[in-house]
């Protein structure tokens, strides 16, 4: 559970924000998972992402199961929003980059072939 907690505390999220229930399980696993309250619900209540867990027939074991994949939600959402600002900074350091050489002669032949297109518009003088 130690390392729990430690995941929970980088992934930012606290125990003083999560809502816990435990509601009636339902589903095959017999009578008695319909009869006991075995089915973690957690809410965190900053950004309103809800999970439930009904995995085993244990509460306590139910319980860590929601945290870890709470964590993980977390975990996946700071880990695409960095590589979101890291596709960013590329695409800005692609824009500002100089031109090639070779680019720069294209750029040169189109616009002669540009120029000699409009010279062929001009009137024919007699």
């Amino acid at each position: 559970m130690d390392s729990l907690t430690q995941r929970m505390e980088q992934a930012g999220i606290f125990e003083e924000d999560l809502e816990e229930r435990f509601v009636l399980g339902s589903g095959s696993g017999g009578q008695k998972i319909n009869k006991t309250s075995s089915c973690v619900y957690l809410k965190h209540l900053p950004s309103g992402y809800e999970i439930s867990c009904q995995e085993t027939r244990s509460r306590e074991k139910n319980r860590v199961i929601a945290r870890t994949r709470l964590c993980e939600h977390f975990e996946k959402r700071a880990e695409v929003a960095k590589q979101a600002t890291a596709r960013e900074r590329a695409r800005r350091r692609y824009q500002r980059r100089k031109p090639s050489r070779a680019a720069k002669a294209r750029l040169r032949a189109v616009k002669r072939i540009r120029s000699d297109r409009k010279q062929s518009r001009k009137r024919v003088s007699e």
